[in-house]
C-alpha cells in the first residue's frame, strides 16, 4: 500500500511538472511581479492557484466530471479562455516599450497574489481541459485506494506546480542585477507571443467544435 501510494505522488507529480514548465498566464504574470515584488510571489500565487485546484478536485469527485465534458462546456471555455488569453498578450505587447525593471511598474499591478493566482488559473482553458481529461482520468485511478490515493495525487501534483513556480519567482528577484531591461523586454515579450498563440489554439477549437456540432 506505501508503495503505491508512493507511485501515485511520484507519478502525479513528474505529470504536473510537465503541466508546470509550459508556459501560460499564471507564469507570465508570475515572471513580471516577480521582478517588482520579490521571491515570495510565485508560492504565494501558487497558494490561490492550489485552492481553486482543491475546489475541482471536489467537485469531480461530487459528480462534475459529466459535465466537463459536454460539447457546449468546451466551446464555451475555449471561446472565453481564448478571448481573455488574447486580450492579455496584445496588452503586454503594447506595454512592451515602457517596461523597465527600475522604473515605473508596467500596467495594473495584482494587489492580491492569492486571487490572482485563482483568477488566472481558471481564465486558462489549458488548465480546466487538462483536468477534465488527464486530471479525472487520474482521480479514478487514486479512488481505488481511497482518500489517502487522492492526498498522495493532490500533493504531488501541488508540490510540482510549487516547486517550478518557486524556482522561477526567485530566480528572477535574485537575478534582478543581472537583468538588463533589454532582457527583461525580450522575456516579457516572449510569453505574449506566447499567450496569443494559445488564444488563436483556444478560440479555433472552440469555433471548430461548434461548425462540426452545427
Amino acid at each position: 500500500m506505501e508503495i503505491t501510494l508512493l507511485t501515485i505522488f511520484c507519478t502525479s507529480f513528474i505529470l504536473a511538472l510537465s503541466g508546470a514548465l509550459m508556459p501560460g498566464p499564471l507564469l507570465t504574470v508570475t515572471v513580471s511581479e516577480s521582478s517588482r515584488r520579490g521571491a515570495l510571489v510565485g508560492p504565494t500565487m501558487i497558494f490561490g492557484h492550489s485552492l481553486l485546484e482543491l475546489a475541482l478536485v471536489l467537485a469531480l469527485l461530487s459528480g462534475l466530471a459529466p459535465f466537463l465534458v459536454r460539447d457546449d462546456v468546451f466551446i464555451f471555455i475555449s471561446m472565453v479562455g481564448g478571448a481573455v488569453l488574447l486580450w492579455m498578450g496584445t496588452t503586454m505587447l503594447r506595454s512592451l516599450p515602457q517596461l523597465s525593471l527600475k522604473g515605473r511598474p508596467d500596467g495594473p499591478r495584482s494587489k492580491n497574489l492569492v486571487l490572482t493566482g485563482i483568477v488566472l488559473s481558471a481564465a486558462n482553458p489549458y488548465w480546466l481541459i487538462w483536468w477534465a481529461s488527464i486530471g479525472l482520468g487520474y482521480i479514478m485511478y487514486a479512488m481505488q485506494f481511497g482518500m489517502l490515493g487522492i492526498a498522495a495525487f493532490f500533493f504531488g501534483h501541488i508540490l510540482a506546480d510549487l516547486a517550478w513556480y518557486c524556482l522561477i519567482s526567485f530566480g528572477i528577484a535574485r537575478g534582478r542585477r543581472f537583468f538588463s531591461d533589454s532582457l527583461y523586454r525580450k522575456l516579457i515579450g516572449g510569453c505574449a507571443v506566447f499567450l496569443l498563440f494559445f488564444s488563436c489554439w483556444f478560440l479555433y477549437g472552440g469555433i471548430n467544435k461548434a461548425i462540426y456540432l452545427v
